[in-house]
């Protein structure tokens, strides 16, 4: 299962400050397990997922 937010930076700075967000978009899999920021294409952003779920 997968659950996904989007979350505006410049409403959250808290958050933003937390995860070092330094462009949108920026994806943040499992609480920082994986961290990747820019427009990936669908293959890509599926193997950062699953080299997140490794570690």
């Amino acid at each position: 299962m997968i659950h996904a937010e989007a979350v505006d930076a410049m409403e959250f700075p808290e958050l933003s400050q937390r995860f070092n967000v330094q462009g949108v978009p920026q994806t943040v899999i499992n609480s920082g397990g994986g961290i990747f920021t820019g427009a990936y294409p669908e293959p890509r952003m599926l193997e950062e997922i699953k080299r997140a779920l490794k570690n």
